[in-house]
């Protein structure tokens, strides 16, 4: 079964020429949205991707607005609103030592370097300069992990296993 990653979703149209108005969940834009790539749309109550190429992309305020080979009229981008833009498995980019991709962090179990469980990260923050990986601890309560080599010591996506050294009030 193939897998499929949430690029964006469709809020609105922009302009009568078929722009899109898009809301993005991906670091890399520019490179996703780029004339002539692939993107997959599933429209809610639909499990069928409708495969649209991009023909131009351009940012607006804190939107990416797109613009689809053959859907270039406001009545073709109406009936998006709503849908979300994906690309599958295949389409992920090679990324650099020591960078991955939220899906393969989100489930990691993390533990620090001795040994003790802290629980396994549900979510993400992109704040500002670095990462925070929220953890469900084991009190039910959140702890706040942030993702700096002071910190994060070892990561094998392979394993789901994420070793920390937590300095000191990390825990607490």
């Amino acid at each position: 079964m193939e897998k499929w990653f949430n690029v964006g979703t469709i809020v609105n149209t922009h302009g009568i020429k078929g722009e899109a108005r898009v809301v993005s969940k991906t670091d890399f834009a520019d490179e996703r949205y780029k004339p002539g790539n692939k993107l997959f749309l599933f429209m809610p109550n639909t499990n069928t991707p409708i495969e649209l190429t991009i023909k131009s992309h351009r940012t607006h305020k804190s939107f990416d607005l797109l613009i689809f080979e053959g859907y270039e009229d406001i009545n073709d981008i109406e009936k998006m609103k709503g849908g979300i833009l994906k690309i599958s498995e295949t389409q992920l980019g090679k990324l650099e030592d020591n960078e991955f991709y939220y899906h393969e962090i989100i489930g990691c179990t993390v533990a620090t370097m001795n040994g003790e469980e802290i629980g396994k990260i549900r979510e993400i923050l992109s704040p500002g300069a670095n990462d925070v990986w929220v953890i469900k601890g084991k009190g039910g309560k959140d702890i706040l992990i942030p993702y700096i080599e002071d910190v994060v010591k070892k990561v094998d996506v392979k394993e789901k296993n994420i070793i920390i050294d937590p300095i000191e009030g990390l825990l607490s």
